[in-house]
């Protein structure tokens, strides 16, 4: 039988960072990577990157859940907040704004590629190349910041490590397979709008949870 204790956060952290990161610079890397590298290589590094980011990011919740129930629920609110102002000021960009910015990630991630010695075409080389790429990309992003306050919120590490992980290898097999296509005909910005509206939702939920434990 499911434990629902489990997969409810399992759940939670899935939803939250799968449009959270879908439309990020982190789908954008992973897409340039799929152009110069073997897809899978690149979807192996990418996602190792993930497990190390994913794994940081909750034992940092492990740890913020040991302080009074009220402060760590009042800083997730917090979290949760900025990164729903942050997901809905980027989905009300212009179109035109976001192209630029889409191109200006995509020209830095080229000059990490063929700093490492693109037109090597090993597996070894894509994957360790894929990982560092978004290693450093990923490094205090936004899914990882909303991982820990989950991971603090719900006092279940390993299931937000799970929900969380799993949301960000989906979006680079998104992207290695079809992100071209899919930057081209789904309107992104009404995924960060949705992703920002989640994350607005378990913000006052948070504060309201708080402020009934004071």
């Amino acid at each position: 039988m499911v434990d629902l204790g489990v997969l409810g956060p399992a759940l939670a952290a899935f939803v939250v960072i799968l449009p959270a990161e879908l439309p990020d610079k982190t789908f954008v890397a992973t897409l340039v990577l799929a152009t110069r590298f073997r897809p899978l290589a690149v979807w192996v590094g990418v996602t190792a990157a993930f497990a190390v980011q994913c794994l940081v990011a909750v034992t940092a919740g492990g740890l913020l859940a040991l302080l009074p129930r009220s402060l760590v629920l009042a800083m997730s609110a917090v979290l949760f907040a900025v990164g729903s102002f942050v997901l809905v000021r980027t989905g009300l960009r212009s179109r035109s704004a976001e192209l630029d910015v889409e191109r200006e990630e995509e020209a830095e991630t080229a000059k990490v590629i063929a700093s490492r010695g693109e037109h090597e075409a090993g597996a070894r080389r894509a994957i360790v190349t894929s990982f560092v790429v978004l290693f450093a990309a990923e490094w205090g992003d936004l899914s990882q910041l909303l991982t820990a306050g989950l991971a603090a919120r719900y006092h279940a590490p390993v299931a937000v490590f799970v929900g969380s992980f799993l949301a960000l290898a989906l979006v680079a097999g998104v992207a290695v397979l079809a992100g071209r296509w899919l930057q081209e005909r789904v309107p992104l910005a009404r995924v960060r709008l949705f992703a920002g509206a989640l994350l607005g939702l378990l913000a006052v939920a948070s504060l309201v949870e708080a402020i009934r434990l004071r």
